[in-house]
């Protein structure tokens, strides 16, 4: 057919069955293409408006703004936002407080319900949603469709774990007693996502914590905050009430600072670089005069991901997935593969087969829909263009290397493949978040699992064999939160691949997995004397 298949849902007020992951655009129908491109001018006809903070339910004005420009296009200005600092912070969690007092004591069931209804109303806006990724983080047409599916994603899920979670029991009952466990929320979060999955990361975050009967202050990225804008629009459209999402743009310094400081804050969750997550870490350890509790800090930081390529690998498809791994939405995915340790006995093969497909990578404006878009913005671009210098120095040169002039104005980089890179080395071992991929050779797979492991990240990794010993050995020893065989070390699954990393790459906090509504609320145990 000519759009993509859509399972019928039953209504959001009595949603059943279990849950089903949101399918995929293919936009090799034209039908689908041609709705895209629409969404596209829809959405180009509302760029540049201005937003307002949102606290309490109220439209706040402030003196400095904040403008997110389209990193295709940096002349070009998707939003423009109030700036909250430090004159918001008691505000908002004087908000974020009041409302938590009402929000708590709503039922399971309700929250669950305004979940499903910003589900459904995700699907009914969902290629106009793809299409402010477009403009505002240069993400083509699949990665944003991904984007959005995985936010429904954490709508049907999240909703249907609360609804699980609500129903646990003790699992044992003492005689003459009656004895329950329930999990209750914490009280009020600061919510800080990351510009990357600007959707789906910030939404996911968002969703678990108000499921759960948190209220929410949600300090978005400066450069993402347009779509996290449009989804508390959503949020209110499906009857969220004032309060439980306090919309506060703003910068990491004097309003994110201050928010995790705040003797009021019981948790924060951050998904970022391992800089500001350390830094998110060592300020809430600290106890502030009239803090009562240990912040809980629920952190996904960086990675420095390995494909291993071993010597008996289908080189095909080892190929194809670490250019989709390395170079999907310009590399700039905590997941991306950013080291591929290749066996000597295939790597001069490996090489000069990742060469020829990594150069039919397409780089332009993601309106288009080419197969890589800009990077975020002028910062990252001379950071990334920095490491592509040092590894020129320290290997050799296989394809890229360069700013993409001839794609346009933006922040565009050539995906660029460095081989011959040295164990322990700055390539090798710092994350880069750019199309930088740098290729390790191997002396056999024992060796390969050392380098593999010898970071101090841990998030995913993959590795490429027909060997069923050696897939055992690295479920064993390969020291990742998303282990993969034999395909991508990018693109996790909500259900399938609950995602969360050790080491420097977090607190292995497994969003889209059974256990993560867990780190949103607190056991209570009940014992009861009866008779």
């Amino acid at each position: 057919m000519a759009i993509a298949e859509v399972p019928a849902r039953p209504r959001a007020s009595s949603r059943q069955g279990p849950f089903v992951n949101e399918p995929f655009y293919d936009f090799r129908h034209e039908e689908n293409a041609r709705k895209m491109r629409a969404a596209i001018e829809r959405v180009r006809g509302q760029l540049g408006r201005e937003y307002d903070l949102i606290i309490g339910g109220k439209h706040v004005k402030t003196t400095d703004k904040i403008k997110s420009l389209n990193p295709s296009r940096p002349s070009q200005i998707v939003g423009i936002h109030q700036k909250a600092g430090k004159d918001q912070v008691e505000p908002a969690m004087q908000a974020a407080l009041k409302t938590f007092e009402s929000w708590r004591n709503t039922s399971v069931e309700e929250r669950a319900s305004l979940l499903f209804r910003v589900g459904d109303l995700l699907r009914q806006r969902k290629m106009d949603l793809m299409a402010w990724l477009v403009f505002e983080v240069s993400k083509n047409w699949g990665e944003a469709d991904a984007d959005i599916s995985e936010t429904i994603d954490f709508c049907e899920f999240y909703a249907r774990e609360a609804l699980r979670l609500a129903k646990t029991e003790a699992p044992v009952q003492l005689p003459g007693e009656r004895d329950s466990l329930m999990y209750i929320p914490l009280g009020v979060g600061a919510v800080i996502p990351p510009w990357n999955f600007p959707c789906a990361i910030m939404a996911g975050m968002t969703l678990a914590s108000i499921v759960s009967g948190n209220t929410v202050i949600l300090k978005p990225s400066s450069d993402s905050p347009t779509i996290a804008a449009k989804f508390v629009e959503l949020l209110e459209e499906a009857g969220m009430p004032e309060g439980v999402v306090n919309f506060c743009p703003g910068s990491g310094a004097a309003f994110g600072d201050a928010i995790v400081s705040h003797p009021k804050t019981r948790y924060i969750a951050f998904t970022g670089s391992r800089e500001v997550g350390l830094h998110i870490n060592r300020s809430a350890a600290t106890q502030a005069p009239g803090q009562i509790w240990i912040k809980r800090t629920i952190l996904e930081m960086g990675g420095k991901d390995a494909i291993i390529v071993d010597a008996d690998a289908d080189i095909d498809s080892a190929v194809e997935g670490v250019a989709q791994s390395a170079f999907g939405f310009q590399g700039q995915k905590c997941s991306a593969c950013s080291r591929a340790i290749v066996d000597e006995r295939v790597y001069d093969k490996f090489l000069e087969q990742l060469k020829a497909r990594v150069e039919k990578i397409t780089v332009g404006d993601p309106a288009e829909n080419s197969n890589m878009g800009a990077v975020i913005n002028e910062g990252s671009m001379k950071t990334v263009l920095g490491y592509i210098e040092q590894g020129k120095k320290d290997g050799r040169l296989i394809t890229g290397g360069e700013r993409a002039t001839e794609a346009g104005e933006g922040y565009y980089i050539k995906p660029t493949v460095i081989a011959d890179i040295a164990p322990k080395s700055k390539l090798e071992q710092e994350e880069i978040f750019g199309p930088v991929l740098a290729v390790i050779k191997s002396r056999g797979f024992d060796h390969a699992l050392e380098i593999a492991n010898d970071t101090e990240f841990g998030l995913t990794g993959a590795v490429y064999t027909k060997s069923r010993d050696k897939i055992d050995r690295a479920i064993r020893d390969f020291h990742v939160g998303n282990l993969y065989f034999n395909r991508k070390c990018t693109g996790a699954m909500v259900g399938a691949h609950p995602f969360g990393g050790f080491n420097m790459s977090g607190t292995d906090s497994k969003s889209g997995g059974p256990d993560y509504l867990y780190l949103f609320t607190q056991a209570k145990s009940v014992g009861e004397k009866i008779g």
